[in-house]
């Protein structure tokens, strides 16, 4: 499925985010910080403080934008601490805009926002 869908050009960024997992079955969920250094509306790359195990599914998000619980799939893991994902529904162009916005990267510093639009 992934290998046929159209693929979208990746950006630079910078936005702290949030992985969500379940542990052992359904018994707690469990929560990892990350940045998210790459993203497009199809997929990311996220960057994460150690090595731990994480399930093929699991779900992010990113605070600051106001995006909550997209689910993701993991493609790559690096050896760098980083991971590559791709997600489980496109972004919209207005998501992309509010990450953008919220980037601490220095190519997104003269972004801004249209208060109507939320």
């Amino acid at each position: 499925m992934y290998d046929r869908e159209s693929r979208f050009k990746m950006e630079d960024t910078m936005n702290a985010a949030r992985i969500e997992y379940t542990e052992k079955g359904v018994m707690n969920m469990a929560q990892r910080r990350c940045d998210i250094l790459r993203i497009s509306r199809s997929g990311a790359v996220l960057g994460i403080l150690t090595q731990y195990n994480l399930p093929q599914q699991f779900y992010l998000d990113i605070p600051d934008a106001r995006i909550t619980k997209v689910g993701c799939l993991l493609m790559r893991a690096n050896a760098n601490n980083t991971i590559e994902v791709r997600f489980l529904r496109l972004l919209s162009e207005k998501e992309m805009n509010r990450i953008f916005v919220f980037s601490t990267h220095p190519n997104h510093r003269d972004r801004t926002m249209d208060v109507r639009a939320w």
